[in-house]
């Protein structure tokens, strides 16, 4: 059993380890943008996949990576797992009829709701408290469907007719062009310092230090990473002005082993 997931600000990434020590404490997770991910792929009978929900979709990168990597899933068992701030439909569903198309059998759906990650919205942001609390309830849901899937119980969140209509009618018909690509929207304000954090950060490579200046490449995966931990929050994506940066850390309720 391995794990691979794509994580920008830390949920999705927390869930998922979580869901390994519990399911299988030897299973190890790994970033999808790591070297070698695909070796770790092609070692394991079982798959747990995990990335958060974009318009009830699959983050491009996401789709790219299966299908840039098809040959790899036939015969596989994969797991589905999305995080999400508020809505995601069928975002489980969604990887997992990709997957199906390359030979994989699907084990299951698991959707976690997890402090909103859109760093430069105010639509879904709430106190410290609040974020607390959805942490904790996450943490909760995650250990109880960690012993039944352990118990051979695996949950299908995302994977029906009703919710494949729901994710479609609720967000993706509507925002559809833009999780079909890569985004080119990323803007990088005057206040940058060209400390080179987030061209570290950026699991697609996209953002490069040239000359103390930042330069984009239009690769962006919309994962909010850079957005996230940029010292002098000069890096926007949807909308004009960092409102918070939302990272995992600040609201964990426990300590990870």
């Amino acid at each position: 059993m391995v794990g691979i997931y794509l994580s920008g600000t830390g949920n999705t990434k927390h869930c998922l380890t979580y869901l390994l020590e519990i399911v299988d404490p030897d299973a190890k997770a790994y970033p999808i943008e790591m070297d070698g991910v695909v070796e770790k792929i092609k070692e394991s009978d079982v798959v747990f996949l995990a990335f958060p929900t974009q318009f009830s979709n699959v983050p491009y990168m996401v789709k790219d990576f299966i299908r840039k990597n098809s040959q790899i899933w036939q015969g596989k068992k994969v797991f589905c797992m999305t995080t999400m701030g508020a809505f995601s439909g069928d975002g489980a569903g969604c990887a997992a009829r990709v997957l199906k198309k390359y030979g994989a059998s699907i084990l299951g759906g698991l959707h976690v709701k997890m402090p909103d990650a859109v760093c430069d919205s105010k639509m879904l942001k709430k106190p410290l408290s609040e974020n607390q609390r959805i942490v904790k309830e996450a943490d909760e849901k995650i250990e109880k469907i960690g012993r039944e899937i352990k118990d051979g119980k695996y949950p299908k969140d995302g994977l029906g007719f009703v919710a494949h209509v729901a994710g479609l009618m609720g967000q993706r018909l509507w925002f559809y062009n833009k999780t079909t690509d890569y985004s080119s929207k990323l803007k990088i304000s005057d206040a940058c310092v060209g400390c080179g954090l987030c061209t570290r950060n950026c699991p697609m490579h996209n953002l490069k230090l040239e000359n103390g200046k930042v330069l984009i490449h239009g690769q962006c995966a919309m994962c909010y990473r850079c957005i996230s931990t940029c010292p002098q929050k000069a890096i926007t994506l949807l909308g004009k002005e960092v409102f918070e940066q939302s990272r995992y850390e600040k609201y964990a309720v426990h300590t990870e082993t």
